[in-house]
């Protein structure tokens, strides 16, 4: 895959820099993270790269299709690679966790949408909020649950 994203970037006419790789692979390894999740991870490396770098490279990155965006709460975008397959986001409020379902899952809300309100959605930028199996387990007298860190 970094091959990939070599060609990417030389055929656009930037360099291939290791922040820029740094970068790729901490959203790799991270998979939803936000800009300064992302700098820790870099900064793991490469103590000298700062937030502002990370964020310009994130935004060149997703000029070129190599990562997208989502909101998953208040507060900073999540990115991930752009290559994963598209997916709908589940957030548990209560633990934080984040989860995905394929598009279709809410195929009939889209349907409903568009046909009732002529609105075409962009399932790519969906997230759901609401709580885990998890937390609502955890939450009913005698019943033991495992949570998750979430993330």
């Amino acid at each position: 895959m970094t091959q990939a994203w070599d060609d990417r970037l030389r055929a656009r006419g930037y360099r291939v820099t290791p922040q820029r790789q740094l970068v790729l692979e901490a959203v790799t390894a991270l998979e939803h993270a936000t800009p300064e999740e992302i700098c820790a991870r870099v900064q793991q490396t490469a103590q000298g790269v700062n937030i502002s770098t990370v964020y310009r490279t994130l935004e060149l990155l997703e000029q070129l299709g190599l990562v997208t965006h989502t909101h998953l709460g208040h507060g900073a975008p999540s990115y991930h690679l752009a290559a994963e397959e598209e997916h709908v986001h589940l957030v548990c409020r209560e633990c934080g966790r984040i989860d995905q379902v394929g598009p279709g899952a809410v195929a009939p809300l889209v349907t409903a949408l568009q046909t009732e309100q002529d609105f075409e959605t962009d399932v790519r930028h969906l997230t759901v909020f609401g709580r885990c199996g998890a937390c609502r387990k955890a939450a009913i007298p005698g019943t033991e649950a495992v949570r998750s860190s979430g993330g």
